[in-house]
């Protein structure tokens, strides 16, 4: 069963605003196609990939979307500069084969903020905990973006608005949170890129 949906239409010369899930996208009307891919890095890349193969490069991806705060106080809005996959262990692989799969991708954001994506829903314990020491928040699918991006030449941002702590709170504040953050995430778009 295929979760993409492709909203608008494509074109050379806007950005495609990427998000994982309708709820994140409900308030976005700035004229600028949306990819709805799902939940987690498999999704993200089987939409991104199907997507652009079947027709027009955009000018570059957005991917916006919400994320656990991996460090006590971290709220708001933030553009991503790194991002790693929490869930593949490259030094390991890299050992085995002597090949880097899956290293941290660097993107032209400044200020230093680090996202950790993977296919697991953190939510609080040693796993935060151990993430918080490599990133300061953590989602599912910016890491697929961000590499989709990288290997079509693409440029990529990835927003991400703070709606929960990453803890054993996350998976009942986040259904409460989805729509404010969706708001906030559709006002960045409207001033930053309509």
């Amino acid at each position: 069963m295929s979760t993409e949906q492709l909203i608008g239409t494509i074109s050379a010369d806007k950005p495609l605003l990427v998000v994982a899930v309708k709820e994140e996208a409900q308030f976005l009307d700035a004229g600028l196609p949306v990819l709805i891919t799902g939940i987690g890095k498999i999704n993200a890349t089987t939409a991104l990939t199907l997507t652009l193969a079947a027709g027009v490069r955009p000018a570059s991806l957005v991917n916006l979307g919400t994320a656990g705060a991996l460090r006590s106080g971290l709220v708001g809005l933030h553009e991503i500069s790194t991002v790693i996959q929490h869930d593949l262990d490259t030094d390991l692989l890299f050992r085995l084969t002597g090949e880097t799969y899956g290293a941290p991708l660097q993107l032209a954001a400044p200020g230093g903020i680090a996202l950790a994506s993977g296919d697991t829903f953190v939510a609080g314990g040693p796993q935060r905990d151990a993430l918080a020491e490599q990133a300061h928040l953590v989602d599912m699918e910016g890491y697929a973006v961000a590499a989709a991006a990288a290997r079509l030449d693409l440029p990529v941002r990835l927003i991400k608005l703070v709606s929960d702590d990453a803890d054993e709170n996350s998976a009942r504040t986040w259904p409460e949170t989805v729509s404010e953050c969706a708001r906030v995430l559709a006002d960045w778009v409207q001033r930053e890129l309509a």
